[in-house]
């Protein structure tokens, strides 16, 4: 390991509610010199609640490549950085893999702050058998692509697990009903833990 290098901390933030937020996730955020964050106005809100001042990094899909170089430098300076999504557990069908490959190449330490995911929120209110499933994240936006994916796995004998943003979810029930069938048995989750959650357990 680099002599004095600082440390990332991957802290996860509110899927919804601002209350589940833990106190380690405000300690360390509190602490850290820099917080990388996928959408600026959003990671400001989500300090101004805390009433943490802190630098903000925007990295996200379009620029990752590109800030990587920053962290870096900030890191072997010895500041101490932490990585935060939009909402829920970062880098999980999040930006920051490349970044995080890039730590552990250079020997940084990386350390893992645990909170709230929409994944595990949803899963433990879902009453199918999820012993084991195939989590197949979000779909590619393009039509004929996310078909072809819906088809491949259309006679799994798992349960699937799919995610997407709430503009495409209309779009999303009709393809599965395509590829799997009206009658199908689905299980849908949507804004957990907010006023408006709505779950659903019927055929498609």
């Amino acid at each position: 390991m680099p002599k004095n290098t600082g440390t990332l901390f991957v802290v996860a933030t509110p899927i919804g509610h601002p209350g589940e937020i833990t106190s380690r996730a405000i300690e360390v955020l509190s602490q850290v010199n820099t917080i990388i964050c996928e959408e600026r106005k959003i990671a400001s809100r989500l300090l101004k609640g805390l009433e943490i001042s802190k630098p903000l990094l925007e990295l996200n899909e379009h620029n990752e490549a590109e800030m990587v170089e920053q962290v870096l430098l900030k890191l072997f300076e010895g500041q101490s950085l932490a990585l935060i999504s939009d909402c829920g557990t970062p880098v999980f069908s999040d930006p920051g893999r490349k970044l995080l490959e890039i730590m552990y190449g250079s020997e940084i330490p990386v350390v893992p702050v645990s909170g709230p995911s929409s994944l595990m929120t949803a899963i433990s209110v879902c009453p199918f058998d999820l012993r084991q499933f195939y989590f197949l994240g979000f779909l590619p936006p393009q039509t004929e692509q996310r078909k072809q994916v819906l088809q491949r796995h259309s006679s799994s004998q798992e349960a699937l697990i799919l995610m997407d943003t709430p503009y495409r979810m209309a779009k999303l029930l009709e393809e599965v009903s395509v590829a799997f069938g009206k009658k199908q048995t689905i299980f849908l989750a949507t804004d957990l833990t907010l006023p408006g959650e709505k779950i659903y357990i019927g055929e498609v």
